[in-house]
This record gives structure tokens, C-alpha cells and sequence, in this order.
């Protein structure tokens, strides 16, 4: 379909890619990924036609149509949102209004006329080629598209120009989902979609009748949509097949390939050399030192490239809370005669790592706002538990900043016993690198500003913290930092993120904001989504959950009842939760000891029934802990045996 060869390119004096060669197959999966700066979004512009190579050619099938999304910075105005989408048909529709005059004429024409029968023919002609295009489903096709990416039916007759950057980036997908070019091009398409929204167009792209290539910064996007990674890494690109966790697989062992082949030759070389050195002046050796310096010579010489170096950053531990950190009882918030929450009651502990979730709109930001201070109920209660201090990262927290403060002397100013060094890092690792450190922080964008504040309170923590959208504006290294420093923090997380991988491997419970109330689920997103879909099976559950396409599988038949072969990542996820498991039955087992002891004490009868509900609520959570673990124990032998 597209074919590049010996392609290169230049960023000013800087090479980005040369010598590649790709030839991209009809029905193409692929991730382009690479370090930032290698030239993902270059590269995927020079495949749309929108900038040229220095050098090489980039040859395109005849009949071959490439659609392009790019980043941000499109604008449309001057129709409504249906009819924008709708123009994506311009040529179906002008075939419906030409079948419409034929009609006419067809009425009017004497039928035993020449002017008939080719009416006729051309009537005949058009409407099959309207039927292969689904000309009569038109409607109901971009009433499909604009309801899967969150458009409300009140929304499509808007004027386009009325939406925010982030819906106008939706439209164009939009439309280009509907025209289903051969080859979609799709530069951080997750970008401004929420969570629903993303598992939507994860399932569409399962069944899109054609290729695409995409960049994402969001892992578990491109483990559920991929079959081919193409890195653009020294200067070259490099084809993994699979998808992105069989990626980073296989990079670790051609690295380490690499590796073994560089000591290999240069253990080689350096018997060369002492040889040559060794006889290089005795007559009788000068023949076999003559050989072996021509071996030297054409030796082609392996380099190890250097690797993006791997930042571990730890948060500096925060004093201890106590064992309750947050107590809800029966809050709401109204914001004049609109109630945006009723009802709400739950308890935080100390170490909890709550993901809250909820469709746009259901009130996660007012409730994390709430949990902060920065807003207060309009009845009921919040308390906060003893010794318990907050911080709250907005997801416009840049406007707090100071704009005249230069970045490296601020975040120093915050964490004066940390070194410089590990300060340069970590802000590296957030995508400020080299002399970006100096700036003034009024000269970044907002995105990068609130990238900025983020590094901030990872030096500094306070122990409750309380993040809205953390993960908008980081790339995967960010990402990995930043879900490593928390599941190694010591205090309690409550968070908002459209990323499925970020809340898979972070979040031990869920609260989904629904109806106006709060409904609690132990365990991540992916049990959330099992328990939310009624199944038991965790098999079954990774499955269904984010509708995964798994490998087709044979029945097989285990301890009297069918088994299945399970995708190695999915049995991967199952060890991963068993261990979580095992972890969390301890602990709930001694909170319910505590609350035990403590409803021994007696102080009031209002919360002798506090403790009570309490530790009912901890023995349902208990038994549901240990029923998961058995099944997945039984789950994980009947794998190991089939």
C-alpha cells in the first residue's frame, strides 16, 4: 500500500532517520514509539503527504487513501457537528440527489424512449454503487460514530465552532472513522477522549475494515489495538511484532543479544591486537601478523547505542496518618437547583490507592475537590482523619504557580535536601531537559506547566494526595515514573485518569461516581469492570473487561468442565492480582481485628454504629477476598495443566 525505501530525514543539522525501509501492508496494526524528539510525528506527516523525506522515496499505491489526525490544532466552523460529519459522504450524497432527479425524469419519460432507457441504465448504475457504499445508513453511521466518541444528540446540531479544542479534535476522528481511508494515520488519538470514550474506540478499531498506524502515549491502548511496533531508535527503524508488552520483551532480549555479540567481538579484537603487537616485529610471524591485521580491518565494528537512561524516583515518605483517613457521611453538593452529588458515604484507610471513575459529568472533579477543602458540602459531613494532610493537583494546577520563578530554583526551593542532580533527572524524565530547566515557569504552556507542578509534588508530598487527571500530558517514561513512585509511597492516593494501564496497575479499590452517589469496588479497574458486568470468572472477566481481543482458543476439559487457554499477558494479570490478593486478606484481616478491639471501648452509642457498619463492610470485603482468591488459585492450576 505505502512503501518507504532508503528514507531519510533531517532536523536541521540532526539526523532523526536514515536507510529506512518499511513497506506497510493492507489491513496494517502498527505503533510507531520512540524517545521523544526521534521523529514519531515526522515521520507520520511524511506518510500523509504533508512533508517530504531529504532523502529516499516514499511510493503509495494507486488506489490507496491515507486519512491523517494530527495532535491539536485543527479548527472547524460553518456547519453543524452532523452535517460536518456528514461531508464525509459528499460523494454518496450527490450519487442520492442524482438518483432523485432520475427518479423524476423516470416518471415523466415516455417508457417505450431512448431518453428512458438510458435513464433507466443510469438509475440502475448509481443505485448499486449507492448500496455497496450503505448510501440509505448514512444517518445512522454518524449517529453511531458521533454517540461513541460522547457527543450527546442535543450536541449534533451545534454549530461546530462552539466546542473547545479538545471536541473539535473528536469531530475530525470523527470523520475520519467514517470515511475509513485504507490507511488511518492517528497522532495521539486518546489525547481528549475520557475513558468510555477510549474503550469505544478501541473496540471500533478492533473491527475497522483497513490498516492504521498510531502514536500513543497510552500503554494499554496500544496492548489492545497492535500487532506491530516499528521504534524509531538509533537513527533507525526496528520492527517487533506483537504487541506492546511482546515489545518491550523483545527489545530487553535483542538488547541483551547486542550486548553478548559487542563482548563477543571485542574479546575477539582484543586477541587480534595482542597477537599483532606480540609478533609484530619477528620475521618468522610476519605472515600470520599480516593476516590477522587484515582481519582487524574488516571487522565491522558493533556499537552498543546509548540507552535513555531509566529514572527511579522515590517520594520522599510523609509523616504517618492515621489508620482512618477520610470519613463521608451522607454528603451532596448542589450547585443551585442542580444536584451534582446525594447520599455519598465511605471510609478511606491509610495506604489506600483509590481510582475514581465515572462517565464526564457524573461530579468526580466536584467530589475530589470536596475531598481537598477547596470546596465545601452542601450538607452532610467529610472528616479527615488524625494527622492527615492533603494536596491537591488540579487539572489546571499551572494557574497556582509562580510565572516569574525559574523551574530548577522553585523545585529546589521545596526540596532543599535533595540533590540537584536527582532534581535534573526527574524534571528530564517530565520532558524538561538541558537548559529548560532556567526557564521562567510563565513561559511554558499549560501543558507543560502542569507537567512542571506534577515533578513538583512528587519532591514534597503530602500524605493524602489527591490527583486529577495526573497523567494528561505525559509521555510513557513520565508515566512509568510516576506509577512506580506511587505504588512505592508510603501514604494514601485518591485519583481521576482516562489511562486503563495507569488505573489497572495502581488502583486497589474504585469508586465509581454514578447516579449522584458513590458506589465502592474493591480491587483495580479490571475487577471493577467484572463485577460491574456480573462475572465471577476471572477468566471470563479479563475477557470481557475492556473487550480485549484475545487469541482464539480450544476447549479443553478440566476437573469435569471446559477449560481455557488464556493469552500469556492475561495470565500474567491473574498472577499479578493473586499476589495482590494475598496481600490486601492480611491486611483487611487486621483492620477487622482493630475494629474488634475497638468496639470493646465504649465511647458513644453514634459510633458503636459507626464501627459497626464499618466492620461489616470489612467482612464482606474479606469474604469477597478470599472467594477471588480461591478461584483464581483454581484458575491458575487448571492453566498450569492444560
Amino acid at each position: 500500500m505505502l512503501q518507504l525505501t532508503s528514507a531519510g530525514r533531517r532536523f536541521g543539522p540532526r539526523i532523526l532517520f536514515e536507510d529506512a525501509n518499511w513497506l506497510i501492508t493492507p489491513g496494517e496494526r502498527t505503533a510507531l514509539v520512540g524517545a521523544n524528539g526521534t521523529g514519531k510525528s515526522t515521520l507520520l506527516k511524511t506518510l500523509a503527504g504533508l512533508e517530504s523525506l531529504d532523502y529516499g522515496t516514499l511510493e503509495r499505491a494507486r488506489n490507496a487513501t491515507v486519512g491523517y489526525l494530527p495532535q491539536d490544532g485543527l479548527a472547524l466552523s460553518g456547519r453543524s457537528v452532523f452535517e460536518e460529519c456528514l461531508s464525509v459522504f459528499d460523494e454518496i450524497r450527490s450519487i442520492e440527489q442524482e438518483l432523485e432527479t432520475l427518479s423524476i425524469s423516470l416518471a415523466e419519460l415516455d417508457p417505450a424512449s431512448a431518453a428512458y432507457a438510458a435513464a433507466a441504465e443510469r438509475f440502475s448504475s448509481l443505485e448499486s454503487r449507492f448500496r455497496a457504499h450503505s448510501g440509505y445508513a448514512l444517518d445512522a453511521q454518524v449517529g453511531a460514530v458521533l454517540d461513541g466518541l460522547g457527543f450527546s444528540k442535543t450536541d449534533w446540531s451545534r454549530q461546530t465552532q462552539e466546542f473547545s479544542g479538545g471536541w473539535q479534535m473528536r469531530i475530525a476522528l470523527a470523520k475520519l472513522l467514517l470515511a475509513k481511508p485504507s490507511l488511518l494515520l492517528l497522532d495521539e488519538p486518546t489525547n481528549h477522549l475520557d475513558l468510555e470514550t477510549r474503550n469505544w474506540l478501541e473496540d471500533y478499531l478492533h473491527g475497522y475494515p483497513n490498516g492504521y498506524i498510531l502514536i500513543s502515549h497510552d500503554r494499554y491502548f496500544l496492548d489492545v489495538t497492535v500487532t506491530k511496533i516499528i521504534e524509531i531508535w538509533n537513527k533507525a527503524l526496528h520492527v517487533y511484532h506483537g504487541n506492546y508488552e511482546r515489545y518491550l520483551e523483545q527489545k530487553q532480549e535483542r538488547r541483551a543479544q547486542l550486548e553478548s555479540s559487542y563482548r563477543n567481538q571485542r574479546e575477539h579484537i582484543e586477541h587480534l591486537e595482542t597477537f599483532i603487537n606480540r609478533f609484530r616485529y619477528q620475521a618468522t610471524k610476519a605472515k600470520q601478523v599480516q593476516s590477522r591485521i587484515k582481519e582487524l580491518d574488516k571487522i565491522e565494528r558493533i556499537e552498543l547505542p546509548q540507552e535513555e537512561p531509566v529514572i527511579h524516583f522515590t517520594f520522599p515518605q510523609p509523616p504517618a496518618s492515621g489508620r482512618s483517613v477520610v470519613e463521608v457521611r451522607d454528603l451532596a453538593k448542589n450547585y443551585g437547583p442542580k444536584q451534582v452529588l446525594h447520599d455519598v458515604n465511605f471510609t478511606i484507610d491509610r495506604g489506600d490507592r483509590i481510582a475514581l471513575v465515572g462517565v464526564n459529568g457524573a461530579g468526580k472533579s466536584t467530589l475530589i475537590r470536596m475531598l481537598s477543602g477547596s470546596e465545601g458540602p452542601s450538607s452532610g459531613t467529610l472528616k479527615l482523619g488524625h494527622n492527615v494532610t492533603a494536596e491537591y493537583f488540579a487539572q489546571d494546577q499551572y494557574k497556582v504557580l509562580n510565572p516569574n520563578a525559574r523551574m530548577l530554583d522553585d523545585i529546589s526551593s521545596i526540596a532543599p535536601r535533595v540533590p540537584q542532580a536527582d532534581l535534573r533527572g526527574l524534571l528530564g524524565c517530565f520532558l524538561f531537559s538541558g537548559d529548560d530547566a532556567f526557564k521562567t515557569l510563565g513561559v511554558l504552556s499549560g501543558g507543560e506547566r502542569n507537567r512542571y507542578a506534577l515533578a513538583r509534588i512528587l519532591v514534597s508530598p503530602a500524605n493524602f494526595l489527591l490527583l486529577d487527571e495526573p497523567t494528561n500530558h505525559l509521555d510513557l517514561r513520565a508515566k512509568e515514573v510516576l506509577l512506580e513512585a506511587i505504588r512505592n509511597f508510603s501514604g494514601t492516593v485518591i485519583f481521576v485518569s482516562h489511562d486503563r494501564y495507569f488505573l489497572d496497575a495502581l488502583g486497589t479499590r474504585v469508586f465509581e461516581v454514578e447516579g449522584g452517589t458513590v458506589h465502592v469496588y474493591p480491587g483495580n479497574y479490571e475487577d471493577y469492570l467484572r463485577r460491574k458486568a456480573g462475572i465471577a470468572d476471572p477468566v471470563a472477566a479479563a475477557a470481557a473487561a475492556a473487550a480485549v481481543s484475545l487469541p482464539s482458543v480450544e476447549p479443553i476439559e478440566t476437573n469435569g468442565r471446559p477449560a481455557r487457554r488464556v493469552n500469556p499477558i492475561k495470565q500474567k494479570q491473574m498472577r499479578d492480582r493473586l499476589t495482590f490478593v494475598e496481600e490486601q486478606i492480611p491486611r483487611v484481616e487486621n483492620s477487622i481485628a482493630e475494629t474488634e478491639r475497638a468496639l470493646g471501648d465504649f465511647v458513644s452509642a453514634e459510633e458503636t454504629q459507626r464501627q459497626s457498619a464499618a466492620l461489616e463492610t470489612l467482612r464482606v470485603e474479606h469474604a469477597s477476598l478470599s472467594a477471588e482468591w480461591e478461584e483464581l488459585m483454581q484458575q491458575l492450576e487448571e492453566q498450569a495443566s492444560v
